[in-house]
């Protein structure tokens, strides 16, 4: 055999050769290709990037918004526009702050993802208080100094029940959707702000949290000031006196003759006159009698039945008190 041939069948074995290791890497790399991209894939949230709060990447790079590519039912990175979402302040909490480690949320078992720690909203548990001192570690002292003994803590009413913390605008703190919140509970005083006479609550123009602090008080009613009276006078300072002749119902709480949600009766009086009257004032002496066919006959004090019988106040005009000298201590007439 020639030299010739001998180099040919050489080289003819090099490339078969090189064939065969070419192939094989081939068929090495194809394999490889998906187990690369399963890496990446599991990678991304390994190496997610924080979004809001440092280290909150343990929980966005799930709750980011888009899951499988669809908005999320209940958004949560909204938090952002909020004070919750400050980075500029070192108190601002974190999503463990308030939600807790919740470890067993985040190593999945089973098909069903368990729920946080600490779920707040429709998912949160029967017992509010521990969600509830989550936000007392930070939400505590000045409004919020008598929430321990208030009615919705008795009541155990949790801060979600009212407050949303994801969202730029919380119902609780914004007054057009404050009165719509509070009557979504109490349905009472929704009818009764529809009656004619009412506080212009219906009108914007006042919210339950002008005279209501919804997290307790000193004060009965859950009143923004000491009493009842304290709390009317805000606004009606005409009424506060001092005055040398006042009228002692008046002094001790303004909801004996008025409903201040709303009634059927002028100037928000729980009952006309003088059936009002008559509550307190017992009408054997001094009657307010129905008009008669003699319009001249007059009872002991010299008043004349028509007169009496068309009300209290068309003798005793300043009901709430007044100074006029003529108002003496035995008179008890309270006129102006």
């Amino acid at each position: 055999m020639s030299a010739s041939i001998l180099r040919a069948s050489a080289a003819g074995l090099v490339r078969a050769r090189a064939i065969r290791l070419s192939s094989r890497w081939f068929l090495a790399l194809l394999l490889a290709l998906p187990l690369a991209a399963m890496a990446a894939s599991s990678g991304k949230k390994s190496d997610a990037k924080d979004i809001l709060r440092v280290g909150d990447a343990r929980c966005t790079r799930c709750h980011n918004d888009v899951s499988d590519g669809e908005i999320e039912n209940y958004p949560v990175l909204p938090i952002g526009r909020t004070k919750h979402g400050t980075v500029a302040d070192s108190r601002t909490p974190t999503c463990v702050t308030c939600h807790g480690e919740s470890e067993t949320h985040l190593k999945q078992v089973g098909t069903e993802r368990p729920l946080p720690e600490r779920p707040f909203g429709k998912n949160a548990a029967g017992d509010p208080k521990p969600h509830n001192k989550a936000c007392l570690a930070c939400h505590e002292g000045d409004k919020l100094m008598h929430w321990g003994g208030s009615t919705h803590s008795r009541r155990d009413l949790a801060c979600s029940g009212c407050h949303q913390m994801h969202v730029a605008h919380d119902p609780a703190t914004t007054r057009e959707k404050v009165a719509d919140m509070c009557m979504s509970c109490h349905k009472e005083k929704r009818a009764q702000f529809a009656r004619p006479n009412h506080h212009p609550v219906p009108e914007g123009k006042m919210v339950c949290v002008d005279c209501h602090n919804p997290h307790g008080s000193a004060g009965p009613k859950l009143m923004v000031k000491d009493s009842v009276n304290e709390t009317c006078y805000t606004c009606h300072m005409d009424y506060r006196g001092p005055f040398l002749w006042s009228h002692p119902a008046v002094r001790q709480d303004c909801s004996l003759c008025h409903n201040p949600h709303g009634t059927v009766a002028a100037s928000l009086l729980k009952m006309r006159m003088p059936f009002l009257c008559q509550q307190c004032h017992e009408p054997a002496n001094h009657r307010g009698n129905f008009p008669g066919l003699n319009g001249a006959t007059t009872n002991a004090v010299g008043a004349s039945s028509l007169t009496q019988g068309r009300g209290c106040m068309n003798c005793h005009t300043n009901l709430h008190g007044g100074s006029n000298p003529a108002n003496s201590a035995g008179s008890r007439v309270d006129r102006r």
